[in-house]
């Protein structure tokens, strides 16, 4: 697995687990961490989460090609 490959897997379990949080609990642990929804560190998190499911829509190109080559 490529280094971008894992952080991008990484980043969106915790943007999982953070979203099963607020889910069960209302409780956003990325916030709780780094000072609120609206602190920069926060939005940050959020973004690079964000930008890391954006980059994993490439696994359904890995995913066909895996698939034809069976």
């Amino acid at each position: 697995m490529r280094t971008l490959d894992a952080i991008a897997l990484t980043l969106l379990i915790v943007g999982g687990l953070n979203w099963l949080l607020v889910g069960l609990f209302q409780f956003d642990l990325v916030a709780g961490i780094f000072g609120g929804q609206d602190s920069v560190l926060s939005r940050i998190i959020y973004v690079l989460v964000g930008l890391c499911a954006i980059y994993s829509f490439k696994f359904y190109g890995h995913q066909r090609a895996e698939e034809h080559a069976r």
